[in-house]
């Protein structure tokens, strides 16, 4: 037996959402069908995508390659569909995008490709910096749009954003680490540990501001702008990370697993969104882009 595409659309849900029930609510159906289209795409594929915990879902390593391949056939299926729509009409002009770090490596690949595989007569120059400048340059009338962390946006007056994703942070621990084991992890357990900080997108603030006002300095074992590096030394028992679902993978690039655990306590979010000057007149071609990410956030996570 084939696998369809419901189930694809199915196992995608529950990998963002990970648990069941949280895919049946943003599909409108019941978790029996999520389950059952999980079950049955497991057996065709002949290998186990999620391992099943009493907190939800977490993909393998074959369900973490395959949910790439997933989200791309969905992809190509929507495009093809609108180059059958006789109503829409072909976009062509540039069209000058900004990108923070963070999201040039977890959610721009995925818009940019939907967006260009529906408007390959667009021609699209992508600048990649600091949240800061973006807002600048959008300010300037230098870039049309801007997908990026607007949590901490400080332009707001002179910007619109239309938020795509909320990601909350968890706390990263190599396997078989004392935490992984406990029921309710606060935040008091995690001062003493030695801290793994990401230095991007206002990762760090976030960090060492939540361990901070324990009143007590946290450990800063290592400072990177790689997420790479991060899970890699996390993995390897180096220390451990704050930071949002947004860039939590299982695996580091040896093949090693890293957990990933709640924290009890109001841990702050990140708001992914895309951002354009307020006032100002926007092209088609930018219409358009903000529609093809609006569609795909929703799909998204919250």
């Amino acid at each position: 037996m084939s696998f369809t595409l419901r189930q694809l659309q199915y196992f995608v849900a529950a990998a963002e959402r990970g648990s069941v029930s949280h895919a049946a609510q943003a599909l409108s159906i019941s978790q029996s069908s999520v389950t059952e289209a999980v079950k049955d795409l497991e057996a065709d594929l002949g290998v186990r995508l999620f391992d099943r915990h009493p907190r939800g879902l977490t993909t393998t390593h074959h369900g973490h390659q395959f949910l790439r391949h997933a989200r791309a056939i969905l992809a190509e299926v929507s495009a093809a569909r609108q180059s059958f729509d006789p109503g829409r009409a072909r976009l062509s002009g540039p069209l000058h995008l900004g990108v923070t770090s963070l999201v040039a490596g977890y959610v721009i690949s995925d818009i940019l490709s939907r967006y260009r595989r529906a408007n390959p007569e667009v021609s699209v120059s992508a600048v990649e910096d600091a949240g800061e400048y973006l807002e600048h340059l959008l300010i300037g009338g230098e870039l049309d749009v801007a997908v990026m962390v607007v949590s901490a946006l400080r332009d707001r007056s002179a910007l619109m954003t239309q938020i795509l994703e909320v990601s909350p942070f968890r706390l990263w621990l190599p396997m078989g680490h004392r935490l992984a084991t406990q029921d309710s992890i606060s935040l008091a357990d995690v001062t003493g540990e030695p801290l793994i900080v990401l230095n991007v997108d206002e990762m760090e603030d976030e960090a060492v501001k939540l361990l901070s006002a324990l009143g007590q300095r946290p450990r800063v074992a290592f400072r990177t702008r790689s997420v790479e590096a991060v899970r890699s030394l996390v993995a390897t028992g180096a220390g451990v990370a704050l930071l949002p679902d947004l860039v939590y993978r299982p695996w580091s690039l040896e093949g090693d697993r890293i957990a990933s655990r709640d924290v009890s306590g109001a841990l702050p979010v990140v708001q992914v969104g895309i951002v354009w000057r307020r006032g100002a007149p926007l092209s088609a071609a930018a219409h358009e882009f903000i529609a093809v990410a609006q569609a795909g956030g929703a799909g998204r996570g919250r």
